[in-house]
Protein backbone atom coordinates (compact mmCIF):
# COMPACT_ATOMS: atom_id res chain seq x y z
CA UNK A 1 0.00 0.00 0.00
CA UNK A 2 0.79 3.74 -0.60
CA UNK A 3 3.21 4.62 2.53
CA UNK A 4 1.62 8.42 2.17
CA UNK A 5 -1.64 9.65 0.77
CA UNK A 6 -1.87 11.00 -3.16
CA UNK A 7 -1.63 13.79 -4.00
CA UNK A 8 -5.63 15.58 -4.33
CA UNK A 9 -4.88 15.94 -8.56
CA UNK A 10 -2.70 12.75 -9.09
CA UNK A 11 0.22 12.40 -10.86
CA UNK A 12 1.36 9.14 -12.97
CA UNK A 13 4.64 8.00 -14.94
CA UNK A 14 3.39 6.87 -18.18
CA UNK A 15 5.03 3.67 -19.59
CA UNK A 16 4.28 2.52 -23.47
CA UNK A 17 5.30 -0.56 -24.58
CA UNK A 18 6.00 -1.05 -28.14
CA UNK A 19 3.93 -3.69 -29.74
CA UNK A 20 4.69 -5.38 -33.58
CA UNK A 21 1.50 -7.35 -34.30
CA UNK A 22 3.13 -9.85 -36.65
CA UNK A 23 5.98 -10.31 -34.44
CA UNK A 24 4.85 -9.58 -30.76
CA UNK A 25 7.36 -9.56 -27.81
CA UNK A 26 6.71 -11.91 -24.85
CA UNK A 27 4.54 -11.12 -21.85
CA UNK A 28 8.18 -11.95 -19.71
CA UNK A 29 10.71 -9.83 -21.85
CA UNK A 30 8.41 -6.60 -22.15
CA UNK A 31 7.74 -6.58 -17.79
CA UNK A 32 11.66 -7.26 -17.92
CA UNK A 33 12.64 -4.28 -20.35
CA UNK A 34 9.29 -2.12 -18.22
CA UNK A 35 11.29 -2.35 -14.86
CA UNK A 36 14.57 -1.49 -16.41
CA UNK A 37 13.16 1.61 -18.07
CA UNK A 38 11.64 2.87 -14.88
CA UNK A 39 14.79 3.27 -12.82
CA UNK A 40 16.80 4.37 -16.08
CA UNK A 41 14.54 7.03 -15.59
CA UNK A 42 14.94 7.81 -12.44
CA UNK A 43 18.82 7.59 -12.13
CA UNK A 44 19.15 9.83 -15.20
CA UNK A 45 20.81 12.94 -14.49
CA UNK A 46 18.25 14.79 -15.10
CA UNK A 47 16.38 13.27 -12.79
CA UNK A 48 18.48 13.08 -9.88
CA UNK A 49 20.42 16.36 -9.79
CA UNK A 50 18.13 19.23 -8.46
CA UNK A 51 19.24 21.79 -11.35
CA UNK A 52 18.07 18.83 -13.87
CA UNK A 53 15.17 19.44 -15.96
CA UNK A 54 13.11 16.16 -14.82
CA UNK A 55 14.18 16.75 -11.02
CA UNK A 56 10.29 19.16 -9.76
CA UNK A 57 8.61 17.01 -11.65
CA UNK A 58 9.64 13.43 -10.14
CA UNK A 59 10.20 14.90 -7.01
CA UNK A 60 6.40 15.72 -6.94
CA UNK A 61 5.01 12.44 -7.96
CA UNK A 62 7.44 10.89 -6.15
CA UNK A 63 5.69 12.63 -2.81
CA UNK A 64 2.45 10.96 -4.09
CA UNK A 65 1.53 7.37 -4.85
CA UNK A 66 3.58 6.16 -7.46
CA UNK A 67 1.37 5.43 -10.15
CA UNK A 68 2.25 3.80 -13.23
CA UNK A 69 0.10 3.72 -16.63
CA UNK A 70 0.99 1.01 -19.20
CA UNK A 71 0.03 2.02 -22.69
CA UNK A 72 0.47 0.05 -26.02
CA UNK A 73 1.47 1.58 -29.70
CA UNK A 74 2.77 0.44 -32.55
CA UNK A 75 4.12 2.19 -35.92
CA UNK A 76 3.88 5.37 -36.30
CA UNK A 77 1.90 5.90 -32.55
CA UNK A 78 5.52 4.28 -30.99
CA UNK A 79 7.47 7.03 -33.21
CA UNK A 80 5.45 9.88 -32.47
CA UNK A 81 6.02 9.73 -28.68
CA UNK A 82 9.59 9.70 -28.79
CA UNK A 83 9.80 12.95 -29.19
CA UNK A 84 8.21 13.08 -25.54
CA UNK A 85 10.53 13.16 -22.73
CA UNK A 86 11.31 10.12 -21.26
CA UNK A 87 14.19 7.15 -21.70
CA UNK A 88 13.87 3.36 -23.41
CA UNK A 89 14.98 -0.28 -22.23
CA UNK A 90 14.74 -3.55 -24.08
CA UNK A 91 15.05 -7.00 -23.14
CA UNK A 92 14.75 -9.54 -25.99
CA UNK A 93 12.15 -8.12 -29.12
CA UNK A 94 10.92 -6.04 -26.14
CA UNK A 95 10.97 -2.64 -25.98
CA UNK A 96 9.33 -0.04 -23.53
CA UNK A 97 9.43 4.01 -22.93
CA UNK A 98 9.35 5.38 -19.54
CA UNK A 99 7.89 8.95 -19.55
CA UNK A 100 8.71 11.99 -17.22
CA UNK A 101 6.10 11.92 -14.71
CA UNK A 102 3.08 14.29 -14.87
CA UNK A 103 -0.60 14.62 -14.07
CA UNK A 104 -2.65 12.25 -15.15
CA UNK A 105 -5.04 14.69 -16.91
CA UNK A 106 -4.45 16.52 -19.31
CA UNK A 107 -1.80 14.22 -20.94
CA UNK A 108 0.01 14.83 -24.43
CA UNK A 109 -2.25 14.07 -27.20
CA UNK A 110 0.38 11.39 -28.72
CA UNK A 111 -0.12 9.86 -25.07
CA UNK A 112 -3.69 10.29 -24.61
CA UNK A 113 -4.49 8.17 -27.98
CA UNK A 114 -2.83 4.96 -26.94
CA UNK A 115 -4.84 2.21 -25.86
CA UNK A 116 -4.87 1.11 -21.73
CA UNK A 117 -6.40 -1.66 -20.54
CA UNK A 118 -6.36 -4.94 -22.31
CA UNK A 119 -2.36 -4.84 -22.82
CA UNK A 120 -1.57 -8.57 -23.06
CA UNK A 121 1.75 -10.08 -24.93
CA UNK A 122 1.96 -13.49 -25.69
CA UNK A 123 3.26 -16.30 -22.95
CA UNK A 124 6.04 -18.04 -24.66
CA UNK A 125 8.65 -20.03 -22.39
CA UNK A 126 11.65 -17.69 -22.08
CA UNK A 127 14.60 -17.67 -19.93
CA UNK A 128 14.60 -14.40 -17.88
CA UNK A 129 17.86 -12.27 -18.45
CA UNK A 130 20.88 -13.88 -17.08
CA UNK A 131 23.47 -12.81 -14.86
CA UNK A 132 21.62 -9.80 -13.31
CA UNK A 133 22.22 -7.58 -10.38
CA UNK A 134 18.23 -7.72 -9.36
CA UNK A 135 15.38 -9.69 -9.64
CA UNK A 136 11.63 -9.49 -9.43
CA UNK A 137 9.50 -11.71 -8.58
CA UNK A 138 5.73 -11.65 -9.06
CA UNK A 139 3.20 -12.98 -7.11
CA UNK A 140 1.93 -17.06 -8.13
CA UNK A 141 -1.56 -16.04 -6.81
CA UNK A 142 -2.75 -13.86 -9.12
CA UNK A 143 -3.10 -13.78 -12.97
CA UNK A 144 -2.13 -10.06 -14.26
CA UNK A 145 -2.47 -8.78 -18.14
CA UNK A 146 0.89 -7.64 -19.00
CA UNK A 147 0.16 -4.39 -18.65
CA UNK A 148 -1.25 -4.31 -14.98
CA UNK A 149 2.18 -6.68 -14.56
CA UNK A 150 4.42 -4.48 -15.84
CA UNK A 151 3.35 -1.63 -14.02
CA UNK A 152 3.93 -4.30 -10.77
CA UNK A 153 7.32 -4.98 -12.09
CA UNK A 154 8.08 -1.10 -12.28
CA UNK A 155 7.04 -0.37 -8.92
CA UNK A 156 9.09 -3.41 -7.66
CA UNK A 157 12.40 -2.21 -9.80
CA UNK A 158 11.85 1.30 -8.55
CA UNK A 159 11.43 0.67 -4.93
CA UNK A 160 15.11 -1.50 -5.57
CA UNK A 161 16.57 1.23 -6.73
CA UNK A 162 15.49 3.56 -4.29
CA UNK A 163 16.31 1.30 -1.30
CA UNK A 164 19.43 0.68 -2.55
CA UNK A 165 20.45 4.29 -2.94
CA UNK A 166 19.42 4.78 0.68
CA UNK A 167 21.81 2.54 1.94
CA UNK A 168 24.59 3.58 -0.36
CA UNK A 169 24.06 7.14 0.72
CA UNK A 170 24.18 5.64 4.55
CA UNK A 171 27.78 3.93 3.78
CA UNK A 172 25.49 0.38 4.12
CA UNK A 173 28.24 -2.71 3.11
CA UNK A 174 28.37 -3.34 -0.10
CA UNK A 175 25.44 -0.87 -1.05
CA UNK A 176 27.11 1.02 -3.10
CA UNK A 177 28.91 -1.42 -5.39
CA UNK A 178 25.87 -3.59 -5.93
CA UNK A 179 23.96 -0.11 -7.22
CA UNK A 180 27.09 0.57 -9.51
CA UNK A 181 27.53 -2.78 -10.80
CA UNK A 182 23.47 -2.58 -11.79
CA UNK A 183 24.02 0.74 -13.32
CA UNK A 184 26.76 -0.25 -15.61
CA UNK A 185 24.78 -3.08 -16.36
CA UNK A 186 22.15 -0.66 -17.88
CA UNK A 187 19.74 -1.20 -15.15
CA UNK A 188 18.51 -4.82 -16.40
CA UNK A 189 16.22 -7.18 -14.12
CA UNK A 190 15.30 -10.55 -14.19
CA UNK A 191 11.51 -11.15 -13.85
CA UNK A 192 10.46 -14.63 -12.47
CA UNK A 193 7.26 -16.04 -11.44
CA UNK A 194 8.11 -18.50 -8.45
CA UNK A 195 5.65 -21.43 -7.28
CA UNK A 196 3.51 -20.94 -4.50
CA UNK A 197 5.45 -22.80 -1.82
CA UNK A 198 8.47 -20.65 -2.77
CA UNK A 199 6.43 -17.27 -2.58
CA UNK A 200 5.52 -18.45 1.13
CA UNK A 201 8.71 -19.10 2.42
CA UNK A 202 10.99 -16.59 0.95
CA UNK A 203 11.14 -12.93 2.32
CA UNK A 204 12.85 -10.16 0.24
CA UNK A 205 13.78 -7.06 0.38
CA UNK A 206 11.01 -4.82 -1.35
CA UNK A 207 7.44 -6.23 -1.45
CA UNK A 208 5.19 -4.40 -3.41
CA UNK A 209 1.52 -4.20 -2.11
CA UNK A 210 -0.81 -3.03 -4.98
CA UNK A 211 -3.85 -0.44 -3.53
CA UNK A 212 -6.57 -2.55 -5.32
CA UNK A 213 -7.53 0.42 -7.45
CA UNK A 214 -7.25 -1.52 -11.27
CA UNK A 215 -7.64 -5.74 -12.24
CA UNK A 216 -7.49 -6.38 -8.23
CA UNK A 217 -10.10 -6.61 -6.09
CA UNK A 218 -8.43 -5.60 -3.02
CA UNK A 219 -5.21 -4.80 -1.77
CA UNK A 220 -2.88 -8.15 -2.35
CA UNK A 221 1.08 -8.25 -2.47
CA UNK A 222 1.89 -8.64 -6.28
CA UNK A 223 5.76 -8.53 -6.81
CA UNK A 224 8.91 -8.70 -4.55
CA UNK A 225 12.69 -7.89 -5.79
CA UNK A 226 15.92 -8.91 -4.46
CA UNK A 227 19.92 -8.22 -5.06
Amino acid sequence: MPEHTDHPEPWAMQLVVRRNKQDPANHLAVLEAAGSAVVKLLADQRAVSPEGQWYAQVQHWRAGWIRKVVRRAENKRWDDVQVLPGVNAVSGAAEVRAFVPGPLTPLPLSLKKLQVGGTQFPRLHQIPQQNVIVTVELTPYLDLSTGKAAAQVGHAAQLAFERLTSQADQCEPGAAATLGLWCRDDFRIAVLTPLVDDWNRQQRAVSVVDAGLTEIAQAAETARAYW
